[in-house]
């Protein structure tokens, strides 16, 4: 592009396309030499560049070589491959060629992946190992749609099995066969379906959720012109979080690809900290988890440290967080030094603020935070350093975002404004957020009962959240109608399935899974007396002794346990701690209805001290 190339040109050019692989010939046309995509290459030890003439480009051969497997229009193909320029390659094509990308969890079981094969039907399989294919096909399941497999990282020389029913493919034998293929298939249509996103819900089993390309190119457009009007020409976005998320999908991938940014792939989340000082990167999205790993960093070193570096650090977070309230329209606190803040606010800055932003790499100017709230001291912090996360709200139905905060108006404790293509409305008696426009989803995969539920003939989307507009029209989250718990990583896991599935050891009399805007599930159980003195006997240790409960030996055990009977849920809804007890809850003391549910709220309260010891003990 010229001079003139902008963020508002590029958005109106992107306003112009109607499918997700128009964004990439697009940026081809303009900016061919522009990188977009960058990953670490363990082979040769150095960071590899495709340019955007190069990836489009690439994709074509990924588009003849789809064509040789006769694959016919809307078939799916499951993608189970981390974040990389294969994913990229392997979804592009398989939506440019009208078929329907399927997205595995890259760290889900495999039982989790082999349902999610099953459910959709996918006729093909993507992914880099045969050793993890042959981990789903050790989970005995028939898969009858399944008909060819792709391996991205075996080497053509590799011993590849044969199977009567299968074609298993390394991806260079598999691209250099398709190389006479001269005609590709027709592209899709904007009503096509763009993914299938499976997604949990109240059941242990999760849904589909079919997003179509029109929902997905409305929330991209949508996303840019709410932080208005988008990235800058040549920003540079760094990608960790697992593009089978629709967050991730949408905001991360798709947006950045549409505005002609660079995305540069996080070589494994051990070593984010470092990639953020090589990267450098411009746009973070990213969920609470990574705010709180680095606000709880900071603190450790605070502890550390001087006093009066301590005093300095919080002196700067609270003239940061006084001049961001006069920005965003909140309640400014009241403090009898402030009219020292433009004196000692820019000095502070400079020492300590910038300093502390560092860990980001020194260049971000936009953090968006979503898949679950931030608490409220972490982005005090931050947005006292000059660093405030942007929160948004929504779900996959919805291609996901339906509200966010902005450069303009940052409120932390509200998600902030709908979207100006989302209606909203609050349900009379219980606040239940729901919300119809472009980008909601056209149901669920082959379940017509649960679509009905949730979504109504005239478009309407119940998303299970209590809500409520502030004076300024920001929407803040009250609390959640279903049971359905959200770590601060984004995940969400159905308790009471969870909790059904461990009691089907005999060793747990009950159990409670906790783990709400928490980095992860943890377990609060009653333990059955008699399994818990066989149990105890076999580990060396004294039941009647209380201490016995709290041994690393016994918890270690207990959650192994738990891990076992609750095999058949992804690895992100295994619990990884315990509290344990040997008194029954009950009516009579207050922890179970009438109905024998447990009261979530009596326990959560009965218990916080504990639950919070647990979770301090992994920071």
């Amino acid at each position: 592009m010229t001079g003139t190339d902008t963020s508002k040109t590029r958005l109106d050019d992107l306003k112009k396309c109607q499918t997700l692989v128009d964004f990439i010939p697009l940026r081809a046309k303009h900016i061919p030499d522009t990188v977009a995509l960058r990953q670490f290459d363990r082979k040769s030890s150095s960071w590899v560049d495709v340019t955007y003439q190069e990836l489009n480009e690439r994709i074509q051969q990924w588009r003849r070589a789809l064509v040789s497997l006769n694959l016919t229009k809307g078939s799916r193909v499951a993608i189970l491959l981390n974040n990389s320029i294969d994913a990229v390659l392997a979804d592009q094509a398989v939506l440019a060629n009208g078929l329907i990308p399927v997205p595995l969890h890259a760290i889900d079981t495999p039982g989790a992946s082999a349902f999610i094969m099953i459910d959709s039907q996918a006729s093909c399989l993507i992914t880099n190992k045969l050793s993890r294919w042959q981990s789903i096909a050790a989970t005995g399941v028939d898969m009858p749609d399944l008909q060819n497999i792709v391996l991205t990282d075996e080497e053509s020389d590799t011993d590849l099995g044969s199977s009567p029913s299968l074609g298993i493919w390394d991806v260079n034998a598999w691209l250099e066969q398709a190389r006479s293929v001269d005609k590709l298939p027709e592209p899709p249509v904007a009503e096509d379906l763009a993914a299938i996103v499976y997604t949990s819900g109240t059941t242990g089993r999760p849904k589909g959720v079919m997003l179509t390309h029109r929902n997905i190119v409305a929330n991209v457009i949508e996303t840019c012109e709410h932080i208005a009007p988008g990235p800058h020409p040549g920003s540079v976005f760094l990608s960790f979080l697992p593009l089978s998320h629709t967050f991730e999908r949408t905001a991360g991938y798709y947006l950045a690809l549409g505005m002609g940014c660079t995305i540069t792939f996080n070589r494994s989340i051990m070593l984010l900290s470092e990639d953020f000082r090589i990267v450098k990167p411009h746009v973070l999205i990213s969920v609470p988890r990574i705010y709180e790993t680095i606000y709880a960093r900071i603190n450790d070193r605070l502890n550390k440290g001087s006093k009066v570096v301590k005093w300095l650090f919080e002196a700067c977070v609270s003239i940061g967080w006084r001049n961001f309230c006069r920005r965003n329209k909140l309640p400014v606190p009241s403090s009898p030094w402030a009219f020292l803040d433009p004196v000692f606010g820019p000095v502070l800055k400079k020492i300590v603020a910038d300093k502390a932003v560092q860990q980001f790499g020194g260049r971000l100017s936009i953090a968006i935070a979503g898949g679950a709230a931030l608490n409220g001291r972490v982005a005090r912090m931050f947005a006292g350093l000059g660093l405030a996360p942007i929160q948004g709200y929504g779900m996959t139905e919805a291609s996901p975002i339906i509200a966010g905060n902005s450069l303009h108006i940052n409120q932390p404790d509200t998600v902030g404004k709908i979207y100006k293509n989302i209606e909203l409305r609050l349900a009379p008696e219980t606040k239940e957020i729901q919300v119809r426009g472009p980008s909601i989803m056209k149901g669920y995969w082959n379940r017509p009962e649960d679509t009905a539920a949730v979504l109504s003939p005239d478009g309407w989307l119940s998303t299970g959240d209590v809500g409520e507009i502030n004076d300024h029209g920001l929407l803040r989250i009250r609390g959640r109608i279903k049971e359905i718990i959200v770590t601060s990583t984004g995940e969400k896991i159905p308790p009471v399935d969870l909790e059904l599935a461990i009691e089907t050891d005999p060793l747990f009399e009950q159990a409670y899974v906790v783990g709400e805007n928490r980095p992860f599930i943890s377990l609060v159980a009653v333990l059955k007396k008699e399994e818990w003195e066989k149990l105890a006997k076999d580990l060396g240790v004294d039941p009647n002794d209380p201490a016995s409960l709290t041994a690393s030996v016994v918890r270690n055990a207990i959650v192994k346990r738990a891990k076992t009977a609750a095999a058949d849920f992804p690895h992100y809804a295994l619990p990884r701690n315990v509290v344990l007890s040997l008194e029954p809850w009950t009516i009579e003391n207050g922890f179970l209805t009438p109905t024998l549910k447990l009261k979530r709220g009596p326990l959560s309260k009965h218990y916080a001290t504990q639950i919070d010891a647990m979770y301090a003990a992994h920071k």
